[in-house]
């Protein structure tokens, strides 16, 4: 039985009812969710926010599951969607100064965690992945660490091959540069 077929088969018994079967899906999925959300915000905090709201959405909407692509693509379609919507919506918090307390206080747990749980060529790698453009952001993590391919990419973007492409090539020469001059 293939990866695909397991999943389906998973969705299907949540689709009758089984709960199980969901906290299936969320064992196997939930560590993917929070590692592309934890690139694409550079914060540990905010990639658990993320999950949680995937995870609901995921809950919610597994019923407009169509099947005509992996489960894994239509997860991380949505993790791609609510990742770079909260990205969106911190660099409005940032704009107005909104919660410009809390943020101090979060960013000083964040540095002692990040201490704690990170190696040093990680933490460089996460910080200059936040100065990259969103778009360039997610192909680069999409790629690189999800190891997906440009039509895997394409399918959860909804963007062209070319694009993609574009968008890694610069993204992959701004993180070379920027790690060769730390």
């Amino acid at each position: 039985m293939t990866d695909n077929s397991k999943d389906f088969e998973l969705v299907n018994k949540y689709l009758s009812g089984d709960e199980i079967a969901f906290n299936r899906i969320v064992n196997k999925y939930s560590k993917k969710i929070y590692w592309h959300a934890r690139r694409m915000t550079g914060n540990h905090f905010d990639a658990d926010e993320i999950v949680q709201d995937v995870l609901m959405v995921l809950y919610r909407k597994l019923d407009q599951f169509k099947f005509n692509s992996s489960l894994y693509t239509y997860i991380y379609k949505i993790t791609v969607t609510r990742s770079l919507n909260f990205i969106k919506k911190e660099k409005i918090k940032r704009l107005f100064f909104i919660d410009s307390k809390l943020n101090s206080i979060n960013n000083s747990e964040h540095d002692i965690i990040e201490g704690i749980l990170n190696k040093e060529k990680l933490e460089r790698l996460d910080k200059h992945l936040q100065k990259l453009p969103a778009k360039q952001r997610e192909v680069f993590i999409l790629r690189h660490f999800e190891e997906m391919s440009y039509e895997e990419i394409a399918e959860i973007t909804g963007k062209s091959i070319g694009g993609l492409k574009a968008n890694y090539f610069h993204a992959l020469n701004k993180i070379t540069k920027m790690m060769n001059y730390d």
